[in-house]
């Protein structure tokens, strides 16, 4: 858990470092969005279905985020929400491989002391 602990304080600072060099602003309501949609669909499609269980094959679960960022992009043009900028969208990717890699670690983490303890 330590690992997953590391990746976790890493990936806040460099978030930090990425939201000010493109100078986003973290707190606003749709930033909190995209990011935390971005990093769950990471965490557990991608992390956990793909690559700790192998329950979704990569095709689909490449299909699947792009279909929920799709619909995420779509629900915030009808809100006239502009988010088709580059910042945004290298932001996302981050947010994603960020979400990816501590889902894997921590279910990696989880089932490795469970197993220590049979």
């Amino acid at each position: 858990m330590k690992l997953v602990s590391i990746v976790i304080i890493v990936g806040l600072i460099l978030l930090y470092f990425i939201d000010s060099a493109f100078k986003l602003n973290p707190f606003n309501v749709e930033m909190l969005i995209h990011s935390g949609l971005r990093f769950l669909t990471g965490f557990v499609v991608l992390g956990i279905g793909v690559f700790y269980a192998h329950q979704i094959k990569l095709k689909y679960a490449v299909c699947l985020v792009l279909l929920l960022a799709l619909g995420d992009d779509i629900w915030d043009y009808t809100r006239d929400v502009n988010s088709f900028r580059l910042e945004v969208m290298l932001h996302s990717i981050y947010m994603l491989a960020w979400g990816a890699l501590t889902g894997y670690l921590l279910m990696k983490g989880l089932m490795t002391g469970v197993r220590r303890s049979e």
